[in-house]
């Protein structure tokens, strides 16, 4: 199926691991022309432009920048001035309770879920209007539809950034830009395992533990990265051309069935 990547440019945040790099390199499969890869880990990164571009000869373009700060989301933007695709995938919220969390703890988790997120869109929305073409998918996560307490400030983030992308993306194609939302449930990731670790510990008070919670996930298991990026993928080519304000979720069923995990 030809998804109509040719010639285009991407930036994808978050991208030296997990999900981020499998989307990179599933639009570099796809044939993308330049890929952008944004995260904190330079190293992280450069191991990624590496594998991408000795195996499809993609051009790669790094940043390794601290997106919870506001000058560097500005100044991603700046470097990244002609994209037609942005994924916003780069967050970390901290698990826990509400009486374990400090403020400050809230502010770093939301600094990055949404004030990053927010700041880079708005910059890289003005580009793409002046064009009047453009695709943005944010990357969220399926705890924002399915409210967990013991993953407070994680449920509020997301919540907050699904009424963003469908606020933004229910307006967005009348200037020919599209704004998507996709809410992964457990994805095999290492920050999947930090997650379980602490629900292991809620749940068993022994986080030793997190591993027996794969029996109570649909199929006994997590998503992969590349299921989950082969959706944004999707999403973000010309065969989703229809799809805006809205957000698709792929957790196996898990908030369906209204329940956690």
């Amino acid at each position: 199926m030809e998804l109509g990547f040719s010639g285009k440019c991407a930036l994808i945040t978050g991208a030296s691991r997990g999900i981020g790099f499998a989307t990179a390199e599933r639009f570099a499969e796809e044939g993308i022309r330049t890929l952008h890869l944004a995260a904190r880990s330079e190293e992280g990164l450069e191991k990624a432009r590496r594998r991408i571009t000795e195996a499809f000869g993609t051009q790669v373009e790094v940043h390794a920048l601290d997106l919870s700060r506001t000058e560097n989301v500005l100044r991603l933007a700046g470097e990244c001035s002609h994209l037609d695709i942005l994924v916003n995938n780069a967050a970390d919220s901290k698990p826990g309770p509400l009486d374990q969390l400090t403020d400050q703890d809230w502010r770093d988790s939301l600094d990055m879920k949404i004030f990053s997120y927010m700041t880079l869109t708005r910059e890289v929305y003005a580009q793409m209007k002046k064009r009047g073409t453009g695709v943005i998918i944010n990357d969220i996560g399926n705890s924002g539809e399915n409210w967990d307490a013991n993953y407070i400030v994680g449920t509020t983030g997301n919540a907050a950034m699904m009424a963003f992308t469908r606020a933004l993306g229910g307006r967005s194609l009348d200037e020919g830009i599209r704004v998507i939302g996709v809410n992964p449930g457990p994805v095999s990731t290492d920050r999947m395992i930090k997650l379980m670790k602490r629900r292991a510990l809620d749940w068993y008070n022994d986080e030793s533990r997190w591993a027996e919670l794969f029996d109570k996930y649909p199929a006994k298991r997590a998503a992969t990265p590349f299921e989950v990026a082969d959706l944004i993928v999707w999403l973000a080519s010309e065969r989703a051309s229809y799809i805006t304000g809205t957000i698709v979720t792929i957790d196996g069923g898990i908030a369906s069935r209204r329940s956690i995990i």
